[in-house]
């Protein structure tokens, strides 16, 4: 009787061992359609559902690894298709779409420097509608501050771009990120129109 309960004991266990290992495998494989922000979010959520505590140390295991700017590098994403990035991030504009596009270049694709053509290129293959202007867009989304300027006319995305896609499709907390930006960029503006008409009076 001993050996055959010890034998059904074996069996229960490793049939749970399966389970466990399946429920971690489906798991894993939902949160990689998602970018490392929302994976914390979610496994966040799931914690306090259950009454858990999530200590630093899960959290840095829980999450993918990234770089000192807070956004993962190229190494470190995983291969995800234009068109479901798109998908995950809603952009609403012009500007936010070329924006997202511009990350997913810089993030996917490894190109740090890109055109306007690189742009309505990604865009197509995306699925997305197309640019009504699409040089427009890139130039209204490098004086809204989520592009800069890169060498020979190329632009690149912005460290506040970058923070505004991650945040995505969050546009509350994407917003707030920019806010904290453009008042500095706006004083600045102030103080130099305030120093040319200074200038004039003088």
């Amino acid at each position: 009787m001993n050996t055959e309960t010890t034998h059904d004991n074996t069996v229960d266990s490793a049939t749970d061992e399966e389970r466990s290992y399946g429920a971690v495998r489906l798991v894993i494989e939902a949160l990689l359609k998602f970018d490392p922000a929302t994976r914390r979010g979610i496994l966040q959520t799931v914690a306090t559902f259950f009454s858990l505590t999530l200590g630093e140390r899960d959290a840095t295991k829980a999450s993918t690894p990234s770089s000192a700017s807070g956004t993962p590098s190229f190494a470190e994403r995983e291969d995800l298709p234009p068109k479901d990035f798109m998908l995950q991030k809603k952009p609403k504009t012009d500007v936010e779409r070329v924006t997202c596009l511009a990350y997913y270049l810089t993030h996917y694709r490894n190109i740090e420097a890109f055109k306007t053509t690189d742009i309505s290129k990604l865009n197509t293959e995306a699925a997305q509608i197309k640019l009504s202007n699409a040089s427009n867009a890139v130039n209204n989304a490098t004086q809204s501050g989520f592009l800069v300027p890169a060498s020979r006319g190329a632009k690149q995305i912005s460290a506040p771009g970058e923070k505004y896609v991650d945040a995505l499709p969050d546009r509350t907390e994407a917003r707030k990120i920019m806010s904290e930006v453009m008042p500095r960029r706006r004083r600045r503006a102030n103080k130099a129109n305030a120093g040319t008409n200074a200038e004039r009076q003088a």
